[in-house]
């Protein structure tokens, strides 16, 4: 099979589902180091890190396979009132295909202290997303062929909450990202944006810290998706910190990849993070593997950002 031939069937199977009664436009994206950066699966973390912190993380999904997912998120959390709220805002861009998804998140969290142990913290969010598919960028063997004659788009809401725990070596949070089921309802060339009855999607993340020595702590962790429709996948990861400074770790997601990862706590402001992975799905064989490349600042004086290393 030549590759172009291929190339336009990958395309046509796709725009089949596109055009189909409903556009569901709102997908989460996937991150393989969510458990350093919570924010983006669970609006309760916000400001939980007690310090401001910034994050950038880009995802370049199945490198070299045309239209494949690249994703870029950046974000900025802080507490707010001796702890007890944590504001957030997130912007996000996300593209697979002809398909492209930009948002913008708010978040608040509000946070209960329990005395000697942990905090509490539940959280909502509230965004707007713009959704488009440029159908007339695509290349096709009828010449104007009514199907690609015309772009989709729309602004659309998104809302999501959470509720999560943690204390200085244990974590635990459950949130659902996508309340609704957002939909583009079209008919011929007119396009309205709508909301209707969610498809709902269930986050449960948890991970704890062994301390091995004074030089060693090892971090597992777990994340747990559910979405209606689809099957249950389960991210299984194992981090070991040496020294406080460095981490190198290895994740299995069921059904789809395993994964390789490193942090770096370069000191006590700036943490960088890199992932890779790897594909052993049936895609395995046509897709490369994938990179992921994250960067966090914390501001504000030694006294008041959280000591190095916070896991979590």
């Amino acid at each position: 099979m030549k590759w172009h031939s291929f190339t336009y069937k990958i395309l046509a199977v796709t725009t089949i589902f596109l055009l189909s009664e409903t556009i569901h436009a709102q997908q989460k994206p996937m991150y393989s180091q969510y458990m350093f950066n919570m924010l983006n699966i669970n609006p309760a973390y916000a400001g939980s890190r007690g310090a401001m912190s910034a994050v950038a993380l880009y995802r370049n999904q199945w490198l070299g396979f045309p239209g494949a997912p690249r994703t870029t998120t950046f974000s900025f959390d802080m507490p707010l009132q001796n702890r007890k709220v944590g504001l957030g805002v997130q912007f996000y861009d996300d593209r697979i295909g002809i398909e492209r998804t930009t948002g913008f998140n708010a978040i608040y969290a509000f946070r209960f202290q329990f005395a000697g142990s942990g905090t509490l913290s539940l959280g909502l969010q509230a965004g707007l997303l713009n959704y488009q598919a440029n159908y007339t960028e695509v290349n096709t063997y009828v010449p104007n062929d009514p199907a690609f004659s015309s772009n989709v788009r729309g602004i659309l809401p998104a809302f999501a909450a959470g509720a999560y725990y943690n204390s200085d070596k244990f974590y635990i949070g459950l949130s659902t990202p996508a309340l609704l089921k957002t939909k583009i309802l079209y008919s011929n060339a007119s396009e309205i944006a709508s909301v209707t009855s969610r498809d709902l999607h269930l986050y449960l993340a948890t991970g704890t810290v062994f301390d091995l020595n004074q030089d060693l702590a090892l971090k597992p962790s777990l994340l747990v998706k559910a979405v209606s429709g689809a099957p249950i996948e389960v991210d299984i990861n194992c981090n070991l910190w040496l020294q406080n400074k460095i981490a190198l770790g290895a994740s299995y997601r069921t059904g789809d990849a395993i994964v390789g990862m490193v942090e770096y706590q370069i000191n006590q402001q700036f943490r960088f993070g890199y992932a890779y992975d790897k594909t052993f799905s049936n895609l395995g064989t046509l897709v490369n593997g994938t990179h992921e490349i994250m960067f966090r600042m914390e501001f504000g004086s030694p006294s008041v950002r959280v000591s190095s290393p916070r896991y979590f």
